[in-house]
């Protein structure tokens, strides 16, 4: 089952925000990466330790998805992403 419809955006707060202007709800699953989390601090990592990981948690959003999401919903939130600039 497809719960996630995640994409990577190096401007992933201000694409964020021009879609919630545009009445597109998005999230931010995983903002900050296992090995910062306090539940981790155990492990001693400290930022820069997992680079790659870092990236992602600062470039992931995920877009809307659900199975009623209809064709014509779709179609706008692609139209908008693609409008970004």
């Amino acid at each position: 089952v497809w719960h996630l419809f995640v994409i990577r955006s190096n401007q992933r707060n201000q694409l964020q925000q021009y879609l919630t202007n545009h009445q597109i709800q998005t999230l931010i699953h995983y903002p900050v990466p296992p090995h910062l989390q306090k539940a981790y601090e155990y492990l001693n990592k400290k930022p820069g330790d997992y680079p790659i990981t870092e990236r992602m948690a600062e470039t992931c959003l995920s877009l809307p998805i659900w199975p009623g999401l209809k064709d014509v919903d779709v179609a706008k939130v692609i139209q908008v992403i693609n409008d970004f600039k």
